[in-house]
């Protein structure tokens, strides 16, 4: 899991998307992407991105498509959430979130 600086400057071991939602953006922005990659960019190990992708695929979250020798993904934008406060939501809202030009500078006094 990535560790990230807190306000106070101790470090805390936490981020507001789980590691399968940090794979699941990190394939649906390159689909054709190495886990390797994936892992990397996740900072997770090669096996940990494996056995997310599996559970990810087991979901029915994504379909895996071998193309000659790699893998191409696709994300079924459609699922729902698992969580019983997000279940109503569909996944692909998250996606489109990240896959947003970023807005400017929002504060929250406007």
């Amino acid at each position: 899991m990535a560790t990230t600086p807190g306000e106070d400057g101790s470090r805390r071991n936490w981020t507001f998307l789980t590691n399968h939602g940090h794979v699941l953006l990190a394939i649906a922005r390159n689909p054709t992407a190495r886990l390797r990659d994936v892992a990397d960019e996740v900072g997770v190990t090669e096996r940990a991105a494996q056995a997310i992708v599996a559970d990810l695929e087991a979901g029915g979250y994504l379909r895996r498509t071998r193309v000659g020798r790699r893998n191409e993904y696709t994300i079924n934008s459609k699922g729902r959430f698992r969580h019983p406060a997000e279940a109503d939501q569909q996944v692909g809202a998250l996606l489109a979130l990240f896959a947003a030009e970023p807005a400017g500078d929002v504060t929250a006094d406007r």
